[in-house]
């Protein structure tokens, strides 16, 4: 009897033990960087893994779209979710004399610089939504050899298509002279046909509520960023993971991108990790076992 008493206090001991640290490991800190201009870069951590995940959001959006994510992979990694400038938590007080509006892709860029440095991180994979797609293409380059590789989410469809700029005016119109409503329909027509009609509506809204300037300025810098000569600039792993939304062109990444691969997660828009989450995360998982195996 004695005996079963031991055994089971130790089973007891341990497993109180592993639950402990699993709840230490998943609780998420928020903590603030600074970036080159010294606007505050406010972000999301959680976990403690030797290799860090550092996700950006897209054009509007903020870190919470990433709390799924924060939460799924944070028992084997280290997370981080970033509030760029302008977004979120973050400051809103930019300038760049350089070039009259600091939105530009590349400043955007020295904000993930800023938390990276922040945190001290030498083991980086960076993760880009839509807009935070070239973002982190422009981190990477800052970064230098912490990146150990890029994945864009539902984004880079075609590195070599270019607009016009007949094209990005009129584009662009729309939103200079309704700003709230241009973007509620436009951000509603880039979900997936099945998506949760109170998630359209939900995301539809925060996203109109992004500052109009910001948000203008913003469109301006991606314009100004040219996809193809920037991931001529790098030689990292490169992989897609895009929704089907809208077609991808492979080949065109493959003539920039030495080592690229692309995965489609099927019957959702552009907003995948809110789509359908449970997928998303899976396919992520794959992608970064790959790469790190």
């Amino acid at each position: 009897m004695k005996l079963f008493i031991f055994i089971a206090t130790i089973l007891f001991t341990t497993l109180f033990a592993t639950s402990k640290a699993q709840k230490e490991q998943l609780a998420i800190q928020t903590d603030t960087a600074y970036s080159f201009d010294k606007v505050p870069i406010v972000y999301k951590k959680a976990g403690n893994g030797e290799l860090t995940l550092v996700f950006v959001h897209c054009w509007g959006c903020d870190k919470s779209y990433w709390e799924g994510q924060l939460k799924y992979f944070s028992n084997k990694y280290t997370v981080i979710a970033i509030d760029l400038a302008g977004h979120g938590e973050s400051g809103l007080d930019r300038k760049d004399p350089a070039n009259g509006t600091g939105w530009t892709v590349e400043n955007y860029g020295k904000d993930v610089k800023a938390v990276v440095e922040k945190e001290n991180l030498t083991d980086v994979i960076l993760i880009g939504h839509s807009m935070g797609g070239p973002v982190v293409l422009s981190a990477a380059q800052q970064l230098g050899n912490k990146v150990k590789a890029l994945i864009a989410i539902d984004t880079f469809q075609d590195i070599e298509e270019v607009f016009s700029k007949e094209q990005f005016d009129a584009f662009y119109k729309r939103f200079e002279d309704d700003f709230s409503d241009a973007t509620k329909k436009y951000i509603s027509s880039i979900f997936g046909n099945k998506a949760d009609s109170n998630l359209v509506k939900s995301i539809s809204e925060d996203i109109a509520s992004e500052p109009k300037d910001i948000a203008l300025a913003s469109f301006i810098g991606l314009f100004n960023f040219k996809e193809a000569a920037e991931f001529d600039k790098i030689d990292i792993p490169v992989r897609f993971l895009n929704s089907d939304k809208f077609p991808t062109n492979p080949e065109s990444a493959k003539k920039h991108i030495k080592d690229f691969d692309l995965r489609i997660i099927k019957g959702t828009g552009h907003f995948p990790m809110l789509e359908k989450p449970d997928e998303f995360n899976g396919l992520l998982e794959e992608i970064f076992h790959k790469l790190t195996d």
